[in-house]
């Protein structure tokens, strides 16, 4: 009894692992577009473009978040094969905006004399869109783009 105990921990957790990842994974919507004409094999370097990041939010709008988008960018087209170059013509051209627009969401709460009333709060949040494009530099078209 005890030892099927211990097996169903690591399943547990395992299984709460999952649902985890899911929630957060999820939570995020993403899209991507890309032109089916091209040959992507041909693309083999790429440079780095000055990013935008247009927020009102100071904790947003600086330099260390720049350096970590470009960081976790540069580091994914890496792992996908692509080298970055800071010379030359490169096969790509990478540049990202991230916008952050303020928003406030309503919600209603059960108040009052035995909840027979209710009560409106308004929440305030900050909703980010980060798009990563990457564009031919010799033809000036786009390629792809993810936001």
């Amino acid at each position: 009894m005890i030892q099927q105990f211990r097996l169903s921990i690591p399943k547990l957790l395992a299984v709460s692992a999952i649902c985890l990842y899911a929630s957060i994974v999820f939570g995020q919507k993403i899209q991507t577009e890309f032109d089916d004409t091209a040959d992507y094999t041909k693309f083999k370097t790429f440079r780095m473009e000055n990013g935008f990041v247009r927020s009102n939010n100071p904790s947003l709008n600086n330099d260390l978040v720049r350096k970590k988008i470009n960081a976790d960018i540069e580091r994914s087209l890496e792992e996908k094969g692509l080298s970055k170059v800071t010379s030359g013509i490169p096969d790509l051209t990478v540049r990202y905006t991230l916008g952050t627009p303020r928003a406030v969401e309503t919600e209603v709460y059960p108040s009052g004399w035995r909840g027979w009333g209710s009560r409106v709060v308004k929440v305030p949040y900050t909703e980010g869109t980060l798009v990563i494009d990457l564009r031919s530099p010799v033809t000036r078209s786009l390629i792809w783009r993810s936001s």
